[in-house]
């Protein structure tokens, strides 16, 4: 009898090795997120001292605060993706990253 197929055995190993696949890859996930997330704050920290920038040329003094960006359209927003709010220097016109 020449049966063709896979035995138990074989099955066994397939799923073993998608098993480890599996332990190895779903904890990168996790790290990656927070990485994604930090650049996304970076970004948009450099976008809104962008518009710190604008608002220094348009009105000839730096914003007061990042809701002064807001309140005239410069920004729509000044919170990072994880919740943080992106700080602001008045004296030197710099965004911080929170």
């Amino acid at each position: 009898m020449n049966e063709k197929g896979f035995t138990l055995i074989e099955m066994l190993i397939v799923l073993l090795i998608i098993s480890i696949l599996l332990l190895i890859t779903i904890p990168n996930i996790g790290k990656h997120e927070s990485t994604i997330q930090d650049k996304g704050c970076q970004a948009l920290q450099k976008m809104v001292q962008s518009q710190v920038e604008s608002y220094k040329l348009d009105k000839d003094t730096t914003p007061s605060t990042l809701e002064d960006l807001k309140k005239d359209g410069y920004i729509t927003t000044y919170t990072c993706q994880n919740k943080k709010e992106l700080g602001y220097d008045k004296t030197t016109g710099t965004v911080t990253l929170p």
